[in-house]
C-alpha cells in the first residue's frame, strides 16, 4: 500500500515537474549504433598509432556530432552536424590561441559568448553552432592541447564528420523516406482527430495534429529551401500536406455536431497514410460512407479531395511551388538573419546575459586557483543557453545529472584499466547519450558526464582525481548561472505567456474578420489558421516551461492555461462556422463579425496590461440561429475567465 508524503515533506509541484522524465519516443537504434561507432573508433585508431590523446580529441568532436544528430531528413543532417562543426573548429582555434594569456583569454571567451548568445535566435542550426563555438572556445582556452594549433580543430572536426558520414550511409537507399514518413504520420494523426470528434479526447488529438503539421511542414519546407527548381517529389509532398488541410478544417464542425463520425472516415485517412508512406500512386480502394447533413458533406468533400491528390499520377507544380513563393538565395537569407540578429533587442539581451556569466566565470577562475577551471564555463554554457528552456530548471537538472553521472564515472575510472579497455567502456557509454537525451536534460547530463570524464582522463591521466573538481566546478557554474543569469534579471520572474497570448488573441480577431465575406481567400485563411495554431502550440510550450519555475512565476503561468484552451476553441469555432457557410448555411452579417472581433481585441489589450487574469464584460448578442452563435459562446467564455492567482499569493 502506498503512503502519502507527510504534509511538511510533500514536494512542490514545480519540483516534481522538473524531476519527471519526459515522454520519449522509442529508442532510435540507428542513432545509438552511430554513437557507439563514432565515439569508440577514434579511440581505437589513436591507440593503434600510439596517440591516444589524438583519439580522445576526435572522440570529443564526435560527441558534439552525436548531440546534433537529431534530424530525420538526410539533407537536414548535413546542416545539423556539418555547419556546427565549422563553428566548433573556429571556437577551439581561437581558444587555443589565447590559452595562457590571462585577461586576453577572458576577454576573448566573453566576446565569443556574446556572439554565441546572439546568433541563437536565428534558428536551430545556428543555436547548436553557437553552442559549439562557445564550448570549444572554452575548452581551447582552458585546456593545454597536444600538437600544433591546427591539429586539434582538425581532429575534432573529423570526429564530427565521422558521425555525419555514418548518418548518410543509407541516403542512396532511403532518399525521401523520412519526408514521406512525416507526411504519412500527419495523415494518421488527422485520422485520430476524426475518431475523437464528439468525444473528450478531441482536444488532445487536435494538439497532436498541430504538432505533426508543424513538424511536417518544417521538414518539407526546409528541404524546399535548398531547391530552387520544381522537384516533383517535393511538389507531391507539399500538395499532400495542403490537401489534408480541408479535412482538418472540417473536424471542428464535426466535433461541434457532437456525434462520432462513421468508422469508415478515419479508416480511409489511414489508408491514404499507408499509400503516402510507400509512395503508391493510382487507384486506391476507399470506402466512403454517404454524407449526412452539412458536417457530413464537408468531411466527405475534404476527404475525397485528399484522396484525389494522394492518388494522382502527377501534381501541377504551378499550383504548389509558385503559390508558396520562390525561396530566397542563400546569401539573401544569411543577410536577413544577420540583420535581424543585429537589430533584435532580445538577441542582445540574451547575448549580454550569457557573456556576463561567462566573463565572471573566466575572471573568477583567473583570480582563484580552481582545478580544471574550464568546467565552470562549460556548465554555464549548457545551463544558460537562452533558447534551451528554463534556466532554473536546467541548473537544477544539471546539478542532479552531474551527480548521477559522477557515480557512473567513478566506477569506470576506478575499475577500467587504461588502454584498450577504454574503447570497450566507450562502446557501452556512448549509446546512452542518444538513448537518454529524449528523456530530458538531467538524463542527458547523466549520460554525457562519464563520457567527458573518460576522455579527460585519457588526456590528463588523473583517474578518480577528476571527480571532485568536476562536481565543484559544475556546482560553481550552476550557482553563477542562477544568480547572475537568472535572479538578477527581472524578466526571469515574469511568465511570458501573457504577451504571446495577447498577440494570438489579436490574430484570432483578424482571423474571424477574414473568415466571412464575398472576397474570402480560402488559401490565405488556411495559412492564417495554421499560423494561429502554430503560435498557440508555441504558447503551450512556453506554458510548460514556465510551470517548472519556482513561485511566483510558475503559479502565474498556471493561471493562463484555461485561456489558452479558450482561444484554441475560438479558432475551432470560427473554422466550423466557415465550413457551415461553405456548405450552404446563411453567412453572418458584417456587424456580427465586427462585434466578435471587437470583443477579442478588447480581451487582447487587457492581457497586455496585466499578468493577473480578470473577468471582463461578455455582452455579446446576436441571432440564436446564426452560425456565429457557438463562436460567441466561446468568446464569452474566454472573457469570463478569472485567474486563481492574485498578488496576495506571493
Amino acid at each position: 500500500m502506498s503512503r502519502a508524503f507527510p504534509v511538511g515533506l510533500t514536494p512542490p509541484d514545480w519540483l516534481v515537474r522538473n524531476l519527471q522524465p519526459q515522454q520519449a519516443p522509442p529508442v532510435n537504434r540507428p542513432a545509438v549504433a552511430r554513437a557507439a561507432i563514432a565515439m569508440s573508433l577514434p579511440l581505437a585508431v589513436g591507440l593503434a598509432v600510439g596517440q591516444p590523446a589524438y583519439g580522445a580529441l576526435a572522440s570529443m568532436g564526435a560527441l558534439s556530432g552525436v548531440i546534433g544528430d537529431t534530424a530525420d531528413a538526410y539533407r537536414m543532417r548535413i546542416l545539423n552536424i556539418a555547419v556546427p562543426q565549422l563553428f566548433g573548429a573556429a571556437g577551439v582555434t581561437v581558444g587555443a590561441l589565447v590559452f595562457g594569456h590571462g585577461w586576453v583569454a577572458v576577454a576573448a571567451v566573453t566576446g565569443i559568448a556574446l556572439i554565441s548568445g546572439m546568433i541563437s535566435s536565428i534558428g536551430a542550426v545556428a543555436s547548436v553552432s553557437g553552442l559549439l563555438l562557445l564550448l570549444n572556445a572554452v575548452i581551447g582556452a582552458g585546456l593545454p592541447l597536444p600538437g600544433p594549433w591546427w591539429l586539434t580543430p582538425l581532429l575534432m572536426t573529423g570526429g564530427g564528420l565521422l558521425v555525419l558520414t555514418l548518418a548518410l550511409l543509407a541516403w542512396p537507399l532511403r532518399s525521401g523516406v523520412p519526408e514521406r514518413s512525416a507526411v504519412a504520420d500527419t495523415y494518421r494523426t488527422v485520422a485520430d482527430l476524426l475518431t475523437a470528434c464528439g468525444a473528450d479526447a478531441y482536444d488532445k488529438a487536435r494538439h497532436a495534429v498541430t504538432q505533426s503539421l508543424n513538424q511536417s511542414y518544417d521538414l518539407v519546407l526546409a528541404r524546399r529551401a535548398r531547391h530552387h527548381g520544381r522537384s516533383p517529389e517535393l511538389v507531391r509532398l507539399l500538395a499532400q500536406l495542403n490537401a489534408i488541410t480541408p479535412v482538418v478544417e472540417a473536424a471542428p464542425a464535426a466535433h461541434q455536431h457532437g456525434r462520432p463520425l462513421p468508422d469508415e472516415v478515419p479508416a480511409a485517412v489511414r489508408r491514404l497514410a499507408d499509400a503516402i508512406e510507400i509512395g503508391h500512386r493510382g487507384l486506391l480502394a476507399l470506402d466512403f460512407p454517404a454524407p449526412v447533413g452539412e458536417t457530413g458533406r464537408a468531411v466527405d468533400q475534404a476527404l475525397r479531395h485528399a484522396a484525389e491528390v494522394v492518388t494522382a499520377q502527377n501534381v501541377d507544380p504551378r499550383a504548389i511551388v509558385d503559390r508558396l513563393g520562390r525561396p530566397a538565395s542563400l546569401h539573401v537569407r544569411a543577410y536577413r538573419a544577420a540583420r535581424n540578429v543585429a537589430l533584435s533587442g532580445a538577441s542582445w539581451r540574451y547575448g549580454l546575459r550569457l557573456a556576463l556569466c561567462i566573463g565572471i566565470a573566466q575572471a573568477l577562475v583567473s583570480l582563484v586557483p580552481v582545478p580544471r577551471s574550464y568546467w565552470v564555463a562549460l556548465t554555464i554554457t549548457f545551463v544558460l543557453k537562452p533558447d534551451f528552456g528554463s534556466v532554473f530548471s536546467r541548473a537544477l537538472l544539471r546539478a542532479l545529472g552531474t551527480v548521477a553521472g559522477l557515480v557512473v564515472a567513478a566506477v569506470v575510472l576506478a575499475a577500467v584499466p587504461a588502454g584498450w579497455w577504454d574503447v570497450a567502456a566507450m562502446l557501452l557509454l556512448a549509446p546512452l547519450i542518444p538513448a537518454l537525451t529524449p528523456r530530458g536534460y538531467g538524463y542527458q547530463t547523466a549520460a554525457i558526464t562519464p563520457v567527458i570524464l573518460l576522455l579527460s582522463d585519457i588526456l590528463n591521466h588523473l583517474g578518480t582525481a577528476l571527480l571532485v573538481p568536476r562536481l565543484v566546478d559544475s556546482l560553481m557554474g550552476c550557482a553563477i548561472a542562477l544568480v547572475v543569469g537568472y535572479l538578477l534579471w527581472p524578466e526571469s520572474w515574469h511568465a511570458r505567456v501573457g504577451d504571446k497570448l495577447a498577440d494570438a488573441v489579436a490574430d484570432t480577431a483578424a482571423y474571424v474578420e477574414a473568415g466571412f465575406g464575398d472576397t474570402t481567400d480560402h488559401a490565405a485563411h488556411a495559412r492564417m489558421r495554421r499560423r494561429l495554431y502554430r503560435d498557440l502550440s508555441a504558447i503551450r510550450t512556453e506554458f510548460q516551461r514556465a510551470l517548472t519555475e519556482p513561485p511566483p512565476t510558475g503559479r502565474r503561468a498556471a493561471a493562463w492555461l484555461p485561456l489558452v484552451v479558450a482561444v484554441e476553441r475560438i479558432v475551432d469555432a470560427t473554422t466550423a462556422a466557415r465550413v457551415r457557410v461553405r456548405q450552404g448555411a446563411p453567412a453572418p452579417s458584417s456587424a456580427e463579425t465586427a462585434q466578435v472581433a471587437l470583443q477579442l481585441r478588447e480581451l487582447s489589450e487587457g492581457l497586455r496590461e496585466t499578468e493577473v487574469l480578470f473577468a471582463v464584460r461578455t455582452d455579446l448578442t446576436g441571432p440564436a440561429d446564426s452560425v456565429l452563435e457557438p463562436l460567441r459562446q466561446e468568446v464569452a467564455a474566454a472573457r469570463a475567465i478569472t485567474s486563481p492567482y492574485s498578488d496576495d499569493d506571493d
